[in-house]
């Protein structure tokens, strides 16, 4: 077990992408600290006693990622509880499509928060351990929509495009110390997230769910598949290893080869 002793954070991690790279985090000896919007025991103990048992430890905090307050005494939590952060995984996100013109202003604000802002608060409050201690890995989950745009997701793919701007720059400002800072592309993956986007598409245009399913795949993805959660987390643990210390500042496609067109 190459992370057995260490200890993470995994935002975003009660469902979907967040909670399989926990589970796979754990399942190689992490600790980890699990966050979700959630009041802990409401939904939140089955998933934290499931990471348990695999030996670990593993504790919940909930914490709304908007709030830098309420991020800085989730990094305080995980010190406290583990004695130190050596794994960060920003991947919280949030979601919501409308043309340019008619992208409401707090959507905007909510998004960029939530999945930009919330990775560099993260970050910020988690660098000073990592650096007296010189070992650390952050991954961020970003997104093929980091790399290409669509149509309808202005603040969607902003914040993606930030996330990897950031990731270059914490790289190279710890790059002479063991901190590395990295980031996983996802295309589609068969979350929550993705299938309420299938749903308001067929509601949208009269489809089926099934219909929609295959026309969103098939026009992104050479491979016309769903990647699993599971492909993502392998990518995270790649990144996680502490041997692997010569990998920084770059990005790793899971994405069926949507970002090759």
């Amino acid at each position: 077990m190459k992370l057995k002793g260490l200890s993470a954070i995994v935002t975003g991690s009660t469902s979907g992408i967040g909670l399989s790279i926990a589970t796979e985090l754990a399942k190689e000896g992490c600790n980890v600290m699990i966050n979700g919007h959630r009041a802990a025991g409401e939904g939140t103990e089955q998933q934290r006693k499931s990471l348990e048992a695999y030996g670990v430890k593993c504790v919940y905090f909930s914490a709304d990622l908007g709030n830098p307050e309420e991020i800085r005494a989730m990094v305080k939590a995980a010190e406290s509880a583990f004695g130190q952060v050596d794994i960060l995984v920003n991947n919280a996100g949030i979601q919501f499509t409308a043309r340019t013109e008619e992208f409401p202003d707090d959507k905007w604000n909510a998004i960029i928060a939530t999945d930009l802002s919330a990775s560099f608060y993260a970050i910020k409050a988690v660098l000073p351990g990592m650096q007296q201690r010189d070992f650390g890995r952050i991954i961020n989950i970003a997104s093929a929509h980091g790399l290409v745009a669509s149509v309808h997701k202005v603040a969607y793919v902003s914040a993606k495009h930030g996330m990897l701007g950031m990731t270059k720059v914490v790289a190279i400002e710890n790059a002479e110390q063991n901190i590395t800072c990295n980031a996983v592309c996802p295309g589609w993956v068969d979350t929550p997230l993705v299938r309420k986007q299938i749903q308001d598409r067929a509601k949208e245009n009269g489809t089926t769910e099934q219909e929609e399913e295959m026309k969103l795949v098939g026009e992104k993805q050479p491979n016309k598949r769903f990647s699993s959660p599971e492909a993502i987390s392998k990518a995270v643990l790649y990144f996680a290893d502490p041997d692997n210390r010569y990998t920084t500042g770059t990005h790793l496609s899971v994405d069926g080869g949507w970002t090759s067109w």
